[in-house]
């Protein structure tokens, strides 16, 4: 299941924050900020799609993640892959290192990244 743009951006701030409650969450969000009703809708969204729970304090709720950020980002990226580049994790990152303006020490670092991967699989 996937979260619209606005889910998504509040996700961000529950992922950030590992748990809070919905002033924490109305804190996070630059000026205009969202009226509590709509943050509070989007919020019984997540927790139906199953991203998020909650625990009652009270007349309050205490909101966290149940799906990891790395997980929810990581097919996202595979879907991406698999749609635009042919199912090609090469082709995508061939079209990454191109086309977007990393600098010679990002271009290195990604190296280093790969070559270290590299190394834990043979291990």
């Amino acid at each position: 299941m996937k979260l619209s743009k606005s889910e998504e951006q509040l996700m961000q701030y529950i992922w950030k924050q590992e748990q809070a409650f919905m002033n924490d969450l109305l804190e996070m969000y630059p000026d205009p900020k969202p009226a509590s009703s709509t943050v509070a809708t989007l919020l019984k969204r997540m927790k139906d799609k199953g991203f998020i729970d909650y625990e009652t304090f009270g007349r309050s709720r205490r909101y966290y993640p149940l799906v990891e950020k790395s997980d929810y980002f990581s097919k996202h990226i595979n879907t991406l892959i698999k749609k635009y580049f042919d199912n090609s994790p090469s082709t995508f990152a061939s079209f990454f290192t191109k086309e977007t303006d990393l600098t010679d020490v990002e271009l290195m670092e990604l190296r280093q990244i790969v070559e270290l991967e590299l190394k834990n699989r043979q291990s």
